[in-house]
């Protein structure tokens, strides 16, 4: 039992260090001896527990995934689809320009589009799925009955990628293009006004 116990310990210090490294240096130039080094690990256990660095990559950007869309309470059901949304994207807002343990997933993020390895695809949108149909939902809801179904999907992007803002544009030059420094309470403007904004363009696409 104990045998099994320092096992799963291991297969976690080791996929912790792999979240942090290829956060910091891509996948590409991620090395597994150095990912079992900040482990406290041998070499050999990443082909042990994981089968390789590409399964390794793929269950990292799982966990990160994972511990940063438990995070984001999208279960809840306000008053109404309206405040609904808003809290949505209030959440998001603060995950996106969070520097703490979300900062893993939003750098491994980064590090996907500057360099796309095509390992991700299947896991991120199994576990984007779920969270998407929800967001999908609560748009359907303010757009009202007869909502076109890609008119749905566009109003979708259209908040997320207002959002997602903070996690491809550099914070200096996210606060040079709005001229003040991010701080908390302007995140909570912005995430105001992109929730207005968004409203605002979910019910006139609705009315045409």
């Amino acid at each position: 039992m104990a045998k099994r116990e320092d096992g799963k310990e291991t297969r976690l210090r080791v996929l912790n260090a792999a979240c942090e490294i290829f956060a910091q240096k891509g996948y590409r130039d991620a090395r597994v001896a150095d990912i079992c080094d900040r482990a406290g690990a041998n070499v050999a256990s990443v082909n042990y527990y994981f089968g390789g660095k590409a399964s390794l990559y793929q269950e990292a950007w799982r966990q990160a995934l994972k511990d940063f869309q438990q995070r984001v309470i999208l279960d809840v059901e306000a008053d109404s689809p309206k405040e609904t949304l808003r809290q949505y994207i209030q959440a998001l807002i603060r995950l996106f320009s969070a520097k703490g343990e979300s900062a893993d997933f939003s750098r491994l993020y980064l590090m996907e589009l500057l360099s796309p390895t095509g390992l991700i695809e299947d896991a991120w949108r199994e576990m984007m799925e779920t969270r998407r149909q929800r967001l999908q939902q609560i748009i359907r809801r303010i757009m009202g009955p007869g909502a076109e179904e890609l008119a749905v999907r566009f109003c979708e992007q259209s908040v997320i990628n207002q959002c997602r803002a903070l996690l491809t544009i550099k914070r200096s030059d996210l606060e040079y293009m709005l001229g003040e420094r991010l701080t908390p309470d302007l995140i909570r403007r912005l995430a105001e006004h992109i929730a207005d904004f968004s409203l605002a363009g979910i019910e006139a696409v609705g009315r045409r």
